[in-house]
């Protein structure tokens, strides 16, 4: 059957849940840019208040996020208490928080004040890589704050490439967008992914990816990730052998006696050119440093989606 055959076969119940509304996407885009904009020009202590606000209500108004995150916790961290899932559960959110507040502040965050946001860590491991010649990979994940990260590179040191997933509502897509790139940062979409990332690292350029998402069984392999089999993609490790680039794992980790970020560069990690080995060898460096800082990854990801053929998830 054709792909349009299979479209109409669909029922037609399941065709229109598919399709986006237009008034669904103008409403979301203004709560956002309500909650963007509140965030933006109240004094700082303000809006962290307002943030904290609006993440608890995210976790009351979608409680499934919460049960994935508890669920998620009870399998990766079994020898931890209920109560320490629920405080890591909860921490998440005040995560998201300072997120939302440090975006929604980009255009207002420059080169003179940067420094009150974020301060380097092992920012020898990016300047030896740089000295190769044949570009840098970042391995990121959802822990911290991926967007100052990426942000602040920019202003701290030199403009950098982001692989980006387009996000549903197009509205809101434009504004994030908008926001990333005022540091002088550009975007790679998935349309353009290898060509793109491959320009980048032949000019010696970074690339920032998230690599922590689960894939599916044709895209990934199953890499030990807290004692369960989780799905991981091998584009990130197969792009770092054909290129050459050196493989850095950096993260914007909260420091809460600083008050403010940490930019950490880990060493760089080796690529043997066999993929389901460098995968597994980048998840284990990625679970050290989450299980160091476990409330401020994305818990409420369904990161173990995908199963082995035959088992269902517990």
């Amino acid at each position: 059957m054709s792909d349009y055959g299979k479209r109409r076969a669909l029922p037609l119940q399941w065709r229109f849940m598919r399709r986006r509304s237009a008034v669904r996407d103008t409403l979301e885009y203004w709560m956002a840019l309500v909650i963007v904009q509140s965030l933006a020009w109240t004094p700082l202590p303000v809006a962290n208040w307002l943030a904290r606000g609006y993440a608890a209500l995210l976790d009351l108004a979608l409680p499934r996020l919460r049960r994935v995150a508890l669920a998620n916790l009870a399998m990766a961290l079994p020898e931890l208490s209920a109560e320490e899932h629920r405080r890591i559960a909860g921490g998440v959110f005040r995560s998201i928080a300072r997120l939302l507040v440090s975006f929604a502040r980009f255009p207002r965050i420059d080169k003179g004040n940067v420094g009150c946001w974020i301060r380097y860590e092992g920012f020898e491991h990016f300047a030896e890589a740089r000295k190769r010649g044949r570009g840098v990979l970042f391995a990121t994940a959802h822990l911290g704050n991926w967007e100052l990260s990426a942000f602040a590179h920019a202003l701290m040191a030199a403009p950098m490439n982001v692989v980006i997933r387009p996000l549903d509502n197009p509205k809101i897509d434009a504004l994030v967008e908008r926001r990333r790139m005022l540091s002088g940062n550009r975007l790679i979409g998935k349309k353009e992914y290898a060509r793109g990332i491959l320009k980048a690292l032949h000019d010696n350029e970074a690339v920032g990816i998230l690599v922590d998402q689960n894939a599916s069984l044709e895209e990934g392999t199953f890499v030990d990730f807290f004692g369960v089999p989780a799905s991981a993609g091998t584009g990130f490790v197969k792009l770092a052998a054909h290129s050459g680039a050196a493989v850095i794992p950096g993260f914007a980790l909260w420091m809460e006696k600083e008050r403010g970020y940490v930019l950490r560069f880990y060493p760089p990690i080796e690529v043997t050119g066999e993929a389901e080995r460098d995968t597994q060898a980048l998840h284990r460096v990625l679970e050290a440093v989450i299980r160091e800082y476990p409330d401020q990854w994305l818990w409420i990801h369904r990161r173990w989606k995908t199963r082995p053929p035959g088992e269902k998830m517990k």
